[in-house]
């Protein structure tokens, strides 16, 4: 994964996201059947903070590669899902990364 380039990073920003997505599972149970308010807290602001940077990072990717309305709105739509944003770098960003490679 090239950090360096807008599509590298959205290929971690989604993992990111995805991964916090998913930490909503451990503290989502703490909060409501241990009320451990605090894991829950620190989760969400971290989601809250990566989904505004995806979005972000979404839509200056959508401006420089010129994709279609289909593949805006999957970019989009994926971090709304749970698993969504690890299908789309599978199925989406990665191909695109790989094609885009200078070849050695």
């Amino acid at each position: 994964m090239n950090f360096q380039t807008p599509l590298g990073r959205l290929r971690f920003l989604a993992i990111l996201e995805g991964i916090s997505y998913l930490l909503f599972a451990i503290t989502m149970p703490l909060k409501y059947l241990m009320e451990i308010y605090q894991p829950n807290f620190y989760v969400g602001m971290a989601h809250g903070w990566l989904f505004v940077a995806y979005v972000l990072i979404a839509f200056h990717n959508i401006y420089i590669h010129k994709w279609n309305l289909t593949q805006s709105f999957l970019v989009l739509m994926a971090s709304l899902v749970p698993l969504g944003t690890f299908v789309l770098d599978h199925k989406m960003l990665k191909p695109i990364q790989q094609r885009s490679k200078p070849v050695q």
